[in-house]
């Protein structure tokens, strides 16, 4: 730091912040987090910034301690020069925008649909030069603003948009994972020396200086001008961390001003908003007026800037002035500007001061900050929200009224991803006594599902089955709901306790006109087996909840699962599809993981690895973009069982370890049944059968034997114990998946039952099995399946010297492996081919032009063949239209096409 227009020793900052802004000019995108101690100098590197940015346009912004409660204030602060290209973007976008910022009317958006317009405006704001955007104090960004800064930041591709945060260390949170950082430290010594010789000082105070400053530019800065006028020893050597002799520092220039500069001072400090006409309306309650500013201004204390404002010259001097002011001084200064803040638009302000000015239960401040929560949940800033109603709650007289209000805080707290919170505030309510049965389960809901999405999945359910018998008949259709995601905390423990939670949902008595009903109905049957009643369809399921109104979104996400578990892949894949549709169209990033996961399996089930690998490299980014650990843990996996299948080792063990990371304390990780499965691939397919036949018998135990995975990976578990010469190793977990394939009557699970007993059976029985399962694979829906029995068939009729009838049989596998980019078992196939005597092995086929494209590049290139703009594509898929500009740009010269005409007409001959 240094004095304007001037830097002390920071060149490999300014290096990193060049070449920033270098890359904004060729169109490139970037993000910086400076964070330090205060006074370190992070601002004085933003105003370097802003000087020597030149061509960009400059957006700037603050974080306000004073307004973190208040959603989205930091984000309309920032953006408000930019507001002026509202109407370029995409209306869901625009909408989300004018709802967060108070413009208009609306239902709170999905929060990272904020995020993503941000992004939108920022890239339309731009000029060719692109944009510099300038975040101070972020630790004091509101949770919206902060949350909406941090996904735009995130996504960041080629757009020319720079975006540097400073953030300081110690005070508030800005949590940036993902984004590049430099933390500063103190000045090295020469640039401290040269720093502080713009003070002429005596040659022991100068020394003394150096020392306790220990680098800091702001304490080199004002520690001489303290010394030079307080009494010796007031700064003693070590008698206080740095910050606090800064803030001693400013307090002590403080008390020397009048009485009557203190006080409005004091207004200033306690509504940093710094809007001079409501600070000078609280003041003259107090019996100050504007002539006592004059005072503070020359002392260098404060500053009027644009639009009739007042700002202190650094944050440090407010500190000082409001945590040295005394109590009653500070409450009397609360009072009085809850009473000058008037009209709607401050209300959420005045609220906020009613309550800092209150000294016992006060209903009246209690009710102005309960609608300033519902407010601020309206437009999706559910952790303004929380921090309201456990406001409202504290100062609530009435212990109805006091539970209630915990229960939304709590509420909007799990809302926000604040999981330790939340379980916090539900665990305080429920030591309360409270009589209201469904504030009760409320609470102990809010507590279920902060423990499940921190992985605490026996907790979870345990809470949630204490909620349900609490409610019970009482509230049947917020029993069901509990029950209902007691489901999916059981599918996490055992199949037992999954078994016990579907009794339980099954003798709930919810009403037959409860849209949760048919919900129930089709869970309940999760675990049938056998039987002469066929599972009720997914598509009529749906059709006798629509009837009855409109199911909470997360019992479709069950049935999502539970459709896949019936067999009824179809079905559940289309459900999510529509789901997903529905997500993009209003931009709900944040749920999107979820649906796309039961869309990545569908895929993978039914042989589309490219459709696969595109939707779960998509969902991975924005899982970890929206701190989803549970969808990282899952999408690590399933790209795991893509490598496995592509036989690239490395990257399958890679993902694999990432998918088992989130495993606790006698629980398995979310995504552990999809690296079991996709490990035990891999060794399969490179032919190490008997890591593969340990790895597939882990499934096959509890507490995993019921998932998904464990089922549809029977066939390799039989295929695995064969080859290692152990029918008998499989003979228990293939009974149990012939009595699943029995349940959900599907001729491809049939086909999957005859292909085992062909591995497991004699000559003539092995046969009849192969070409039965044959009959019932389809080639076109299904290929992967009909070219693994392909492969096993022609085999073993190579073996049994039909040489001839085996290559028909080889060469289709050879041509779906080759198509699916499976190389080990193309080289397999292409070995046992040889082995018939065809000449090298068959045809060597590929992927087509789309394999050289990366998921990403893929996705892209899809939509852009479908006729959608680069704008409707950005909309969909949570990026900037420029970044879709630039992948298609990419695209274009590895399909051999140079236009999106070329494109449209060459779509199915690429492989689109």
């Amino acid at each position: 730091m240094s004095g304007p227009g001037e830097l002390y020793g920071r060149e490999p900052e300014a290096d990193a912040i060049a070449a920033l802004l270098a890359g904004a000019r060729r169109g490139e995108s970037g993000a910086l987090v400076l964070r330090g101690e205060p006074g370190i100098g992070k601002t004085a590197l933003l105003d370097h910034a802003e000087a020597v940015a030149g061509g960009p346009r400059l957006i700037r912004g603050a974080g306000v301690e004073s307004e973190a409660e208040l959603a989205f204030s930091g984000l309309q602060s920032m953006l408000r020069p930019a507001l002026g290209r509202l109407p370029a973007l995409p209306v869901p976008q625009r909408a989300a925008l004018e709802s967060a910022f108070g413009l208009a009317s609306g239902s709170g958006a999905d929060p990272m649909l904020v995020g993503l317009a941000t992004l939108s405006l920022l890239t339309e704001h731009a000029d060719p030069d692109g944009v510099l955007c300038l975040i101070d104090d972020a630790h004091w960004l509101d949770r919206a603003s902060r949350d909406a800064l941090l996904f735009a930041a995130r996504r960041l591709r080629a757009e020319g948009v720079v975006m540097i945060f400073a953030a300081r260390d110690g005070e508030g949170s800005f949590a940036a994972p993902g984004l590049p950082e430099l933390r500063l430290s103190g000045l090295r010594p020469e640039a401290a020396a040269a720093l502080l010789d713009r003070h002429p000082l005596p040659p022991a105070l100068r020394f003394r200086l150096l020392a306790e400053a220990r680098g800091n530019p702001l304490a080199l800065l004002e520690l001489p001008v303290a010394l030079g006028a307080e009494p010796a020893g007031t700064f003693a050597p070590g008698a206080l961390p740095l910050t606090g002799r800064l803030r001693l520092a400013f307090h002590g220039r403080v008390s020397r001003l009048p009485a009557a500069s203190q006080t409005l001072l004091l207004a200033a400090a306690a509504d940093e908003a710094g809007e001079l006409p409501v600070i000078l309306r609280a003041a003259e309650a107090l019996g100050v007026s504007v002539e006592d500013l004059p005072p503070a201004e020359e002392a260098g204390l404060v500053a009027r800037g644009a639009g009739d404002s007042l700002r202190f010259r650094h944050p440090l001097i407010r500190a000082a002035v409001y945590q040295r002011a005394p109590l009653g001084h500070r409450l009397a200064v609360h009072r009085a500007l809850a009473a000058a803040l008037d009209g709607p638009e401050r209300a959420d302000r005045r609220a906020w001061h009613l309550a800092a000015g209150a000294t016992g239960p006060d209903e009246e401040a209690a009710a102005a900050l309960e609608h300033a929560a519902a407010r601020a949940r309206e437009r999706s800033g559910h952790e303004a929200a929380a921090a309201a109603y456990e406001r409202a709650a504290g100062l609530s007289a009435e212990p109805g009224a006091r539970a209630r209000r915990e229960a939304k805080a709590a509420e909007a707290a799990l809302d926000a991803g604040d999981l330790d919170r939340a379980g916090d505030l539900a665990r305080r309510a429920s030591a309360r006594p409270c009589g209201d049965l469904a504030v009760r389960a409320r609470l102990a809901h809010v507590q279920a599902l902060a423990d499940f999405w921190k992985g605490s999945y026996p907790a979870a359910h345990r809470r949630l089955l204490d909620g349900a018998a609490l409610i019970g008949e009482a509230g049947p259709a917020q029993a069901a709901r509990m029950l209902i995601q007691a489901v999916h905390t059981a599918w996490y423990l055992d199949e037992r306790q999954l078994a016990a939670t579907l009794e339980r949902l099954s003798a709930l008595p919810l009403p037959d006109s409860d849209p949760l009903a048919p919900v129930a109905r089709f869970l309940v049957r999760l675990l049938a087996a056998g039987g002469s009643e066929s599972p009720p369809p997914l598509a009529e399921t749906l059709e006798a909840v629509r009837r009855r109104g409109e199911a909470p979104y997360e019992a479709l996400m069950i049935l999502c699962g539970a459709a896949l578990a019936r067999g009824q892949d179809a079905d559940a894949y289309q459900l999510a599809s529509a789901l997903a549709a529905g997500h993009r169209e209003r931009g709900g990033a944040g749920r999107l993981p979820t649906v796309l996961f039961f869309m990545a399996e569908g895929e993978v089930f039914t042989g589309h690895h490219r459709d696969a690998l595109t939707t779960a490299t998509e969902a991975l980014g924005l899982a970890r973009d929206t701190g989803q650990r549970q969808w990282v843990s899952q999408f690590s996996s399933v790209l795991a069982y893509l490598d496995a299948a592509r036989g690239e080792e490395e990257s399958c063990r890679a993902h694999a370890e990432a998918g088992l990371e989130a495993a606790s304390a006698g629980v398995v990780s979310p995504g552990a049944p999809w690296a079991y499965w996709s490990l035990g691939l891999l060794e399969l397919g490179l032919g190490r059968a008997e890591a593969a036949l340990t790895r597939f018998e882990r499934l096959a135990r509890e507490p995993m034997r019921h998932h998904i995975c464990a089922t549809r990976s029977t066939p390799d578990l039989v295929e695995a114990a064969v080859r290692v010469g152990a029918p008998e190793r499989a003979a228990e977990p293939l009974a149990r998946f012939e009595r699943w394939a029995e349940s959900v009557r599907q001729p491809w699970a049939d086909a999957l039952v005859l292909r085992c007993r062909g591995l497991m059976g004699a000559h003539d029985e092995a046969e009849r099995a192969f070409e039965a399962a044959l009959k019932l694979h389809d080639p076109d829906t299904r290929p992967l399946e009909y070219a693994r029995t392909a492969l096993l068939y022609g085999e073993w009729l190579r073996r049994a010297r039909r040489k001839a009838e085996a290559r028909g049989l080889l060469n289709g596998a050879l041509e779906v492996f080759d198509r699916l980019g499976m190389a080990p078992w193309a080289e397999r196939a292409r070995g046992e081919l040889t082995a018939t005597g065809a000449p090298d092995g068959g045809s060597r086929g590929g992927e087509g032009a789309a394999a050289s494209l990366t998921p990403q590049e893929l996705q892209i290139a899809r939509l852009a063949a479908q006729g959608l703009s680069n704008r409707d594509i950005a909309a969909q898929l949570f990026l900037s239209h420029r970044t879709v500009g630039y992948h298609l740009y990419k695209a274009y010269p590895k399909l051999g096409v140079a236009s999106r005409g070329e494109l449209k007409e060459l779509a199915d001959t690429l492989g689109l």
